[in-house]
């Protein structure tokens, strides 16, 4: 099972977004976590790795699994740590080998090409200071086949 984490960032009504080249959907910055990393230091390092930003206090929002399934077979499993920060260091990255950079409306998100379960956590860590957890259950082609929230929880700071 691989541990990926990726960071929402917020700058005014705006969030840095990643528009990945192979399917053109929108994602939040950030990669696997590589052994030895604490998940606070793989954030860090694949959103500076990605971005050129240095993040400043990022807090945990989010823990999910991730099951990819054809019917009964398991293709893939991996766990996603969502962090959020509004604070900040850096310049953005004119380019990046992970796809193209945009600080973009909170607004347009309904109205960009994503995964089904990111638009679902996305809207809920913007919108809500709790730690959101559950399990996406998706096809091989990422469609959405469910969602399991399992609890909300104060972010402790």
């Amino acid at each position: 099972m691989q541990l990926v984490t990726n960071c929402i960032l917020r700058w005014e009504d705006r969030l840095l977004m990643l528009r990945k080249p192979r399917r053109g959907w929108w994602v939040a910055p950030g990669g696997k976590v590589e052994t030895g990393e604490s998940l606070l230091e793989a954030v860090t390092r694949e959103y500076r790795e990605e971005t050129g930003l240095t993040l400043i206090r990022p807090e945990l929002r989010g823990v999910f699994t991730v099951i990819v399934q054809n019917g009964e077979e398991l293709v893939n499993h991996w766990m996603l740590f969502t962090f959020y920060a509004e604070s900040f260091s850096g310049l953005v990255n004119a380019t990046s080998q992970e796809g193209h950079l945009e600080w973009v409306g909170i607004d347009t998100l309904p109205n960009r090409p994503m995964a089904e379960g990111d638009r679902i956590f996305i809207e809920h860590i913007v919108h809500h200071p709790t730690l959101l957890t559950g399990k996406f259950t998706y096809t091989p082609d990422y469609k959405l086949l469910g969602w399991k929230p399992e609890n909300t929880l104060p972010v402790f700071r």
